[in-house]
């Protein structure tokens, strides 16, 4: 008896240590878990109260430096409808890659205003080119006459000026220091919104868009650019501007997510001129380029692969007074290195008419140093190229005239158009047709007739012509 007493008392005793265990390890976890909880709580309090990314605080600065613009042109100057229109001015670079640039303003843009005290704001050329009224509204919906101070169609700025008080002006930049995936925002005035903003990245530095012979440099971006947001601003994480945005690449009537902006320093320097002057004058070489190319250094014969390639001269500019022809790449201006078209193109309207320039040139017979004086691209000196020529060599007897507006292929192709040839000629019985394109010579580019004429009078064996015809190309054999 007393031993089974003694049993059922450490039954008992050995159940009580069992629940004060669970007891105590159930106190652990309850304590574990509060200490948990109280830092988790804490933080999640702490977070709640720290504002969350947001450009806001950078925009509420920009916007109000920003100005609508809207202008009433003459009715033989506009669409009538505010959509976009191909780019003009003096430039025959309509498309990128095969797709066509778009100027991003018809009857509506936006500028930035650049002097406070002054009024002056900063645009596009192409914004108020041809208007015989402008309205400048402000960001507290104030809406006044704009007055143009001066305009620049090669570089495609412009300043208007108002009279008003209060305004905000923009912070300038560097564009110099932008980099490729640098974030960007673009402020502007899309489908007439009014101040709009949106967000990208640096796509590509260097991008020459615009012009034959214009000096842009010009920025692509991927933040949303639409109708409207042409002569708007481009800014950077800070605030400050860096670009004007001027164009897109359009290829279905509205934003793919490729636009351009000029830098902001090109468009500085030009502003100061205009506010001073009134107008710009840019020095011409009186040549059309393009990029050189291992191809074509095998072609021609020549030591360099770089440079810009000479695809046609002007009668009587500078750059025929020297001596300067179609085949001929300049490799060098001053001494510093010209790796491309659009590298000639911004030194040489970099510098004033007048300005004597040493080029490097690149030919079979070895490189050549000519002096040349620029002039302007209205000097009396230039006269328009002959409206027809006939072919030289194997191309005999054809008459070769510039491509325009009135053939199919206007758009297309870049080439030499036949306008007639003899009937028994070498390159009629190669079947060669009047209204045929050529658009290359023996596997060379050959953009206008006098290129087509030289290229052609280099080969008395035989000539392989790429022709477009009937919306085909197609290869002929001329012997």
């Amino acid at each position: 008896m007393h031993t089974a007493s003694i049993i059922g008392f450490d039954h008992l005793l050995a159940g009580v240590k069992s629940s004060m265990s669970r007891v105590l390890r159930h106190f652990a976890a309850v304590m574990l878990s509060a200490a948990l909880l109280i830092p988790a709580g804490f933080y999640q309090a702490r977070a709640t109260s720290l504002a969350l990314p947001s450009l806001a605080p950078m925009l509420e600065k920009v916007i109000p430096s920003v100005v609508s613009i809207s202008v009433r042109a003459p009715a033989a100057a506009s669409d009538g409808n505010g959509t976009t229109l191909p780019q003009t001015n003096g430039s025959n670079a309509s498309s990128v890659g095969g797709l066509p640039l778009m100027r991003i303003s018809q009857g509506i843009g936006a500028g930035v205003v650049v002097d406070a005290d002054q009024g002056f704001i900063l645009t596009n050329n192409h914004v108020i080119e041809g208007a015989v009224d402008i309205k400048v509204t402000v960001v507290n919906g104030a809406t006044y006459t704009g007055t143009v101070i001066g305009a620049d169609a090669e570089s495609d700025i412009a300043v208007v000026q108002i009279k008003a008080s209060g305004l905000t002006a923009a912070r300038f930049g560097d564009s110099s220091k932008l980099r490729v995936g640098d974030y960007v925002a673009a402020v502007g005035n899309p489908f007439g919104l009014g101040q709009t903003a949106t967000f990208g990245i640096v796509s590509a530095l260097g991008r020459a868009a615009f012009g034959v012979e214009g000096y842009q440099d010009i920025i692509q971006t991927d933040a949303s650019l639409n109708p409207g947001n042409s002569g708007g601003a481009l800014v950077n994480l800070k605030g400050e501007l860096v670009g004007i945005n001027s164009a897109i690449i359009d290829a279905s009537g509205g934003n793919i997510g490729i636009g351009f902006a000029i830098p902001i320093n090109a468009a500085r320097d030009t502003m100061r001129q205009l506010i001073a002057n009134g107008e710009i004058r840019h020095g011409q070489l009186g040549v059309e380029v393009q990029d050189n190319s291992a191809d074509i250094k095998r072609a021609i014969g020549i030591g360099s692969a770089t440079g810009a390639l000479i695809s046609d001269v002007l009668s009587g500019s500078p750059a025929a007074s020297v001596g300067i022809k179609p085949g001929d790449v300049i490799v060098a201006v001053n001494d510093a290195s010209i790796d491309n078209a659009a590298q000639l193109h911004r030194k040489v309207a970099s510098l004033p008419p007048g300005t004597s320039v040493r080029l490097s040139v690149a030919r079979p017979s070895g490189n050549v140093e000519l002096l040349a004086t620029l002039s302007t691209p209205s000097s009396e000196s230039q006269t328009a190229a002959p409206a027809e020529i006939e072919g030289k060599g194997l191309l005999g007897g054809v008459i070769l005239k510039k491509l325009d507006s009135d053939s199919d292929a206007f758009g297309k192709v870049e080439g030499a158009f036949v306008s007639s040839l003899i009937d028994n000629s070498g390159a009629a019985a190669a079947g060669l047709l009047p209204g045929d394109v050529i658009i290359s010579v023996n596997q060379h580019p050959s953009t206008t007739p006098q290129m087509t004429a030289d290229l052609a009078q280099r080969s008395d064996d035989l000539l392989l012509l790429g022709v477009f015809r009937d919306g085909h190309k197609r290869f002929l054999i001329v012997k």
